[in-house]
């Protein structure tokens, strides 16, 4: 096993992969599926031998790829035939057989056999000598002939080795030849494709498989096989013309090597240009970050490039305010007014009349709203705390009608678009369903928000003690004058002799007692009216602003903020995608 320090290749495999976990239900299950594919594929071939360059000869029956292989490595290995497919199952030969087993193995190529040097009458010159060697061994059961199992003592001075593949014809009749050419495309870090002056313009292999791996096209080289069918003169004008095509693809710049299995015209190009790929040991790299860029490229395939808007305070705020009006704040402030106004009525007004406004029952009481309550008979300490937290009941509040129900989702709606605009269709999906992700519990949730807010219910005004005991004052002096002037009366019924009462301007004092007890009574109720009923449009308001802060912690928790996450994972997936296909 090969070790690797953190690498442009280690970086982008795991830009691809946090970019395929954020896109799941986002992005095509096809595209996810590819890019999971791509990771552990990568994963494997790196684990494998890193020194070994696998190089696959891809072509068409009668393109005459076998017999190049041939030529190419020197030996008669691949079985050749002119008018039909013989090759059912890929063929290796190996040069540098250490380490070559697992990946062979993983390659699913047992027809395998282990080279350390070009055949006889094959030219051991330049890059070819010196990375296949002179000696070479056949293992595929059967052993090697005397002349090719010599060795001169020389050993290969090149470190890593080369693994050539022949491969089935992929236009073949066989559905199993065919999987096995795709399955190898996905999988060799050199593409070799072998097209012959007949049949290079052929729409089955541009279409589905060279246009799908244009963005390979630093490990694909293109051999024009069979020139000696052609005239001399035409070679030229037939490559231009196949590099035209290419062109057409996204392979512009791929190299196109005319050649000739039979002449051997054109072969040793070819075999330096393998030769060269092998000496870098680069190719399996660069093979997997096509593929990684390839898969990056169809999962932001649906993706317009836009920026999401995002949560604004503004947007925020609408939410909130529909939040506040479907959830019947309107009716709890209310309530809170009232409550107070009937309480203020009963501690600042005409202790005579008091007795009316016991008839009729708090509103926040009726609600469920109201604190502090005194505990029922038999109820201890810790019942009557449980009793009290907002936490264990709900509000009695009216439930919620068709309309405000149709508020409160056109709401969340709105605020999705708003917030999703300019994000895909895709992405804009998701960020809906993130709005409405508590869409069940929303309604309780509001209602808990409701009953946990503090409504100042109970808490009465300091001037109400001192209104009150005005009241009573008053209301004493009257009846003391009541009183006086009934002992008066009385004695005079039973003709006792009484002092006169004192008087005040002749004026006696008992009728100045009752008549200015209960004046000074009624007016101070009066006077208090208007005062009560301000001090309760400001507790109202004071209980507004509670309630809404209340109901915007609920809609930022459960609408604003999974939003904001989703545009945040939308952001995420699109730095992984371009870290993955190396636009930064």
């Amino acid at each position: 096993m090969t070790t690797h320090d953190s690498s442009p290749l280690d970086l982008k495999l795991a830009a691809l992969e946090t970019a395929a976990r954020l896109g799941e239900g986002r992005v095509t299950e096809e595209a996810l599926a590819s890019a999971r594919q791509v990771v552990e594929r990568a994963r494997e071939r790196r684990r494998l031998s890193a020194d070994h360059t696998v190089v696959g000869f891809f072509g068409a029956t009668g393109s005459g790829k076998s017999s190049l292989f041939n030529a190419v490595t020197g030996h008669p290995l691949a079985r050749a035939a002119a008018t039909r497919p013989t090759t059912s199952e890929p063929l290796a030969a190996v040069w540098g057989a250490d380490g070559s087993e697992p990946l062979l193995d993983w390659l699913e190529v047992s027809h395998r056999h282990q080279l350390d040097g070009p055949a006889a009458g094959v030219e051991p010159s330049g890059p070819w000598s010196r990375l296949l060697g002179q000696r070479w061994t056949r293992k595929n059961g059967r052993q090697s002939d005397g002349q090719h199992g010599r060795t001169n003592g020389r050993q290969n001075d090149q470190p890593g080795g080369l693994i050539l593949l022949d491969l089935p014809d992929f236009d073949s009749i066989a559905v199993r030849h065919r999987e096995i050419v795709t399955r190898l495309a996905g999988q060799v870090d050199v593409l070799v494709w072998v097209v012959d002056p007949q049949k290079y313009a052929d729409a089955a292999l541009h279409r589905e498989f060279l246009e799908p791996l244009a963005a390979h096209r630093g490990v694909t080289l293109v051999v024009l096989n069979q020139i000696d069918r052609l005239a001399e003169a035409d070679v030229e004008a037939v490559t231009a013309s196949l590099k035209g095509i290419l062109a057409q693809d996204g392979l512009a710049r791929v190299p196109v090597y005319p050649a000739s299995a039979t002449t051997g015209a054109g072969v040793e190009p070819l075999r330096s240009a393998i030769a060269e790929v092998a000496q870098r040991r680069s190719a399996a790299s660069e093979r997997l970050l096509s593929d990684v860029r390839t898969a990056a490229k169809a999962l932001g395939a649906e993706d317009a490039g836009g920026v999401p808007a995002g949560v604004g305070k503004a947007d925020e705020a609408r939410l909130v305010d529909a939040l506040t009006k479907a959830a019947g704040v309107t009716t709890v402030v209310r309530a809170v007014q009232r409550s107070y106004r009937l309480e203020g009525g009963r501690r600042t007004g005409w202790p005579m009349v008091r007795w009316a406004t016991r008839l009729r029952q708090d509103p926040l009481r009726r609600l469920g709203l109201r604190r502090g309550d005194v505990p029922q008979r038999g109820m201890n300490r810790v019942s009557a705390s449980a009793a009290d937290d907002p936490r264990l009941h709900r509000s009695s509040l009216p439930e919620r009608s068709p309309a405000q129900r149709a508020q409160a989702d056109g709401a969340i709606r709105a605020f999705a678009e708003v917030t999703g605009a300019g994000a895909p269709d895709a992405w804009r999906s998701s960020i809906r369903r993130a709005a409405r992700s508590h869409a069940d519990t929303l309604p309780d949730e509001l209602d808990q928000a409701i009953t946990s807010t503090d409504l100042g219910a109970g808490k009465g005004s300091w001037w109400w003690h001192v209104v009150n005991a005005l009241q009573w004052i008053a209301l004493a002096a009257a009846v003391a004058g009541l009183a006086w002037l009934g002992v008066l009366a009385l004695a005079g019924y039973f003709q006792f002799e009484m002092p006169p009462a004192p008087d005040v301007e002749g004026f006696p004092i008992p009728t100045l007692l009752v008549f200015g007890g209960l004046a000074f009574g009624l007016l101070l109720a009066l006077l208090m009216a208007p005062l009560v009923r301000l001090v309760a449009r400001n507790r109202a308001r004071r209980a507004r602003r509670r309630l809404r802060a209340a109901v915007s912690v609920v809609a930022r928790e459960r609408i604003a903020e999974p939003v904001t996450a989703e545009i945040e994972r939308y952001g995420a997936f699109r730095e992984a995608l371009a870290a993955a296909s190396g636009r930064h």
